[in-house]
């Protein structure tokens, strides 16, 4: 039997993916195979002739096969890196994405801008889902308290064990509930939120490997997409502290209608709209009176 070295496996690999039209078929290949040998991507170039035993030769066209069929790179891996940390992933949390590390950058603009540090601030991190947000500002800011609050029992589970492996216990805490419902009265100094914004009507015309293998509760934002959102526009006021900040990231055309919606409640001051690297509207953001 031919023995299989590190390049053979990875050229096989590439072979297998690309047969599937998958555009990232080199990087995803590397990324499982360097994954199952426990070295970082660059050593797969390193040690070229290393020889690879026939067992995990096997687990690796395993992979491949998972791969091809739709199932996320992440999912595969069981981690995503967001805001320089890596985090757990698995199928009962949405998959952190780059845009949202956008929206994390402006949270961070506004409390390092104001006097947080000065009386340990609050937090809330409405739909927490893997404890993403919750975990980059916690850890980029250390005298903030972060609340994380999630319907989703699977989701608040990856998300504690991903305050736990970051040793942000002390300073992240998880509650289950729908958006502000445990609570009356929380006079945060900052919401954050990622809430669902795909139209339910849309969500067939997804990628197969997010319609399929992400939890839908977590893409799903009603008959137009914005029906979390509506309900944080209206509730957010009331746990919002004097001056407190409201942040949520929204789905491609839905900026100008929330924008109206916080405008018409009267309690915020004026509404701003930042965009993403792809130049669409993508966070929305207003001051409380």
């Amino acid at each position: 039997m031919k023995t299989q070295t590190v390049s053979t496996l990875l050229r096989e690999g590439v072979s297998v993916l690309e047969r599937t039209g998958l555009p990232t078929a080199r990087q995803d290949a590397e990324w499982l195979l360097a994954h199952l040998l426990r070295v970082e991507r660059r050593a797969l170039y390193l040690e070229p002739e290393r020889p690879v035993a026939p067992e995990a030769g096997e687990s690796f066209a395993g992979l491949l096969a998972r791969r091809r069929q739709g199932e996320p790179l992440q999912h595969l891996l069981g981690w995503e890196e967001f805001c320089g940390l890596r985090l757990q992933v698995t199928p009962e949390a949405l998959i952190p994405r780059p845009e949202t590390e956008l929206l994390v950058e402006w949270a961070l603009e506004i409390l390092r801008g104001s006097d947080v540090s000065e009386r340990h601030g609050l937090v809330v991190d409405l739909g927490t889902g893997s404890g993403a947000i919750a975990c980059a500002l916690a850890r980029s800011l250390p005298y903030v308290s972060v609340l994380g609050i999630d319907i989703s029992a699977g989701a608040l589970a990856v998300a504690a064990e991903n305050i736990r492996s970051l040793g942000l216990d002390k300073r992240v805490r998880l509650v289950r509930g729908d958006l502000f419902g445990p609570f009356t009265c929380l006079e945060a100094d900052l919401v954050i939120a990622n809430p669902p914004y795909i139209a339910s009507s849309q969500l067939g015309t997804l990628p197969a490997e997010v319609r399929e293998y992400e939890p839908r509760q977590a893409l799903d934002g009603g008959l137009d997409g914005m029906m979390l959102h509506w309900r944080i526009i209206s509730e957010a006021p009331a746990h919002l502290g004097p001056g407190g900040w409201l942040l949520m990231e929204v789905g491609e055309g839905q900026a100008g209608p929330l924008a109206r919606a916080i405008n018409e409640t009267g309690a915020f001051k004026a509404v701003e709209v930042r965009r993403d690297l792809s130049r669409i509207d993508r966070m929305i953001g207003a001051r409380r009176r």
